[in-house]
């Protein structure tokens, strides 16, 4: 009886995939590992003091980086920028106060991580490893009119002109495929 039990979980385990929804009931297909809902609100990414800096990241990584107020991905060749137009900033225009000032005063658990699907030593905060599934956007309908107070380092799709819209903390920039 325990052998049966065991091969059962085994099979129940081999047969489930890891995906998730935010903001939603559901995952819409089985290519997605993470999806958001539609709506008003975005993905924020980690704040880092310098993405050139930074040991041990992977090619697809993403950050805001705090040296220069820029939305960055790491390829092969090095840090890209995704912050087209003007310099960001951390300071909140409703509040007046700088983000960083928060973020410095808190602690930080560094071997904190969330992984979705199979584990690995990747690194990093939140990480998809999913090798044939992808991640999908919360999905905005024109950001730049219907987020009223973004986050530097926000990433969205914007629905209407279907393209990537990044905030650097001053403004969007749009992305074509």
């Amino acid at each position: 009886m325990r052998n049966i039990v065991l091969i059962f979980t085994i099979l129940m385990y081999s047969f489930t995939s890891a995906q998730i929804s935010i903001g939603k009931t559901d995952v819409s297909n089985s290519s997605v590992s993470l999806e958001f809902g539609a709506g008003d609100k975005g993905l924020i990414l980690p704040w880092v003091n310098s993405a050139a800096s930074m040991s041990g990241a992977v090619n697809g990584t993403m950050v805001y980086d705090l040296s220069d107020h820029r939305v960055k991905v790491k390829y092969a060749s090095g840090w890209n920028d995704l912050s087209r137009e003007t310099t960001g900033t951390t300071t909140d225009p409703v509040t007046g106060i700088d983000g960083v000032v928060i973020q410095n005063s808190a602690n930080e658990n560094i071997s904190a991580k969330v992984s979705i699907g199979i584990p690995s030593s990747v690194p990093g905060i939140l990480v998809l490893e999913d090798t044939d599934k992808a991640m999908i956007l919360p999905r905005v309908a024109n950001p730049h009119l219907t987020i009223i107070n973004p986050a530097p380092g926000m990433m969205v799709y914007d629905t209407v002109s279907k393209l990537l819209a990044v905030f650097n903390g001053t403004v969007w920039s749009f992305w074509k495929p």
